[in-house]
C-alpha cells in the first residue's frame, strides 16, 4: 500500500534528491533514502511503489523547486523589456538554478539513468519538452527581444554554464560568468 502523507512523500523525495546528487542513481537506494531523511527503515518503500517510481518523483520535485516565486516573476513582468533587463533575467536564472546545487547534480545523475531506462527517459523528455515550451511561451508573452531560438539557445548554452559552475566551479570566476551570460544575451538575442 502506497502511504499518502504528503509532507512525508515531499521530505522522502528531498532527501532522494540528496542522494542522487551525492551518490549517484545507483546509490539512491530506499535505505540511502530512510536515511538521508532520518525516518525509520522502510520508510521510503511505503510511499514509493518501485526505485523507477522513486526516480521519476526526484526529476519532477526538482523542476518543482527551480520555478521562481510568485514575487520574482511579478517582479520579471515589471521589468523592462530590452536586452539589459534580459541579461538581467538570465544572470538571475542561471544563480537561482546553480543555488540549487544538489537538485541540478540529480537530474544531470537522472539524465543519465535515464540512458539506461525508457520510461524514465520518456517522463524527463516530457517534463523538459514542457519546460523549454513554457520558457519560450513565457518568453514570446513578455515582448523581451529575441524569438524562440534564441530561447532555445540560451537554454542550451546557459545549462552547460551552469553544469561548469557546479561540477568544476574554478573554471569561470562569478565575474566570469555573469560576462558570459551578457555575452550569450547579446550574442543569441538579435537587437530589435
Amino acid at each position: 500500500m502506497v502511504r499518502r502523507n504528503d509532507e512525508r512523500r515531499a521530505a522522502l523525495v528531498d532527501a532522494a534528491i540528496e542522494v542522487l546528487a551525492r551518490e549517484g542513481a545507483r546509490g539512491l537506494t530506499f535505505r540511502a533514502v530512510d536515511t538521508e531523511a532520518a525516518v525509520p527503515a522502510g520508510t521510503a518503500s511505503n510511499y514509493f511503489a518501485n526505485r523507477d517510481d522513486l526516480l521519476t518523483q526526484a526529476g519532477a520535485r526538482v523542476y518543482e523547486r527551480l520555478q521562481p516565486d510568485e514575487a520574482t516573476i511579478a517582479r520579471q513582468r515589471a521589468a523592462g523589456r530590452d536586452r539589459e533587463t534580459y541579461v538581467e533575467l538570465m544572470r538571475e536564472l542561471v544563480g537561482r538554478v546553480a543555488s540549487f546545487r544538489t537538485g541540478y547534480l540529480a537530474l544531470l545523475e537522472l539524465r543519465l539513468e535515464a540512458t539506461r531506462r525508457p520510461a524514465l527517459r520518456t517522463v524527463l523528455t516530457e517534463r523538459v519538452r514542457a519546460d523549454v515550451d513554457a520558457n519560450v511561451a513565457y518568453h514570446e508573452a513578455s515582448g523581451l527581444p529575441g524569438d524562440a531560438m534564441a530561447v532555445k539557445l540560451l537554454i542550451l548554452a546557459l545549462n552547460w554554464l551552469i553544469v561548469e559552475q557546479l561540477t568544476l566551479p574554478d573554471v569561470f570566476t562569478e565575474a566570469e560568468r555573469d560576462r558570459l551570460v551578457a555575452a550569450a544575451v547579446e550574442r543569441i538575442v538579435a537587437a530589435e
